[in-house]
């Protein structure tokens, strides 16, 4: 297994990042956000990149928070620390998508859960194929979408946030389009993701880069005003016997005991 798990790839003035960790279903570890930032930080720095793309390999886009990683931690961290510290990277890669001053394209063809659904909401432009599939499913394990609900809140309609932060359940890349989570559900998405980056190509830096602050400004505000307490809810959270039961369950495969009719 490669330390490797995000490819990077700079041609025509496109920065392509790609979650390529498929045997976790690109699950959100330390090492991921690490890669995934310096990506960013990289095509940032480079003047010939105007667009990044965000991509994956595999079925999954993205399955959320690495839940194994934070089983292996150790005795010796709290789930309320290991959470702390991973609520902290996740914050910075979130808020490092959304100062990026070039436009980042999702290119979604798979499956997108917890965790993964914040990097969909943090993106400005998303397509999404027809094996794609979303869900909060934070609320199952005895958890919450703290973070994430920072960028996904926002790309939702209302009565939409309630119900799926709520159940948990599973829609696909139309129902994805109508509530706002993402802008297209097509057939292909590389085509797609072409004639977007032709589209942009028409368009400055500067006025790429002044138009995206208008679109991200009130989320990134957001962040200043309730990151802290949305972290502090997340330590408070991971650390509680719920979703102690409800990662142990999830991990060994079963219903966790405080599940209804368990």
């Amino acid at each position: 297994m490669t330390d490797r798990q995000v490819r990077h790839e700079v041609a025509d003035g496109v920065a392509t990042l790609t979650l390529d960790s498929p045997h976790n279903r690109n699950a959100i570890s330390s090492r991921l956000v690490a890669q995934l930032r310096q990506g960013l930080t990289d095509a940032a720095a480079d003047n010939q990149v105007r667009t990044v793309v965000l991509a994956h390999t595999g079925g999954t886009f993205c399955a959320g928070a690495d839940l194994s990683e934070a089983s292996a931690a150790g005795a010796d961290v709290s789930p309320s620390e290991l959470a702390a510290e991973r609520t902290g990277q996740m914050t910075a890669l979130l808020q490092a998508i959304l100062q990026l001053p070039k436009p980042v394209i999702a290119r979604v063809d798979g499956h997108v859960r917890a965790g993964g659904m914040g990097l969909v909401g943090a993106c400005d432009i998303v397509v999404a194929g027809p094996d794609s599939t979303f869900a909060l499913t934070e609320a199952r394990l005895g958890l919450a979408a703290s973070i994430i609900s920072l960028t996904v809140i926002p790309r939702l309609t209302s009565r939409a946030a309630s119900r799926y932060f709520l159940t948990g359940e599973k829609f696909g890349p139309h129902e994805a389009e109508a509530i706002g989570l993402i802008s297209e559900a097509v057939p292909d998405t590389e085509e797609a993701v072409r004639g977007l980056i032709e589209t942009l190509r028409k368009c400055s830096p500067q006025g790429l880069a002044e138009s995206k602050k208008l679109t991200t400004a009130k989320m990134l505000a957001d962040f200043d005003a309730c990151g802290k307490t949305l972290a502090a809810q997340s330590a408070r959270l991971f650390g509680s016997p719920e979703a102690i039961e409800g990662v142990t369950a999830f991990l060994q495969k079963r219903p966790p005991s405080w599940a209804a009719g368990g």
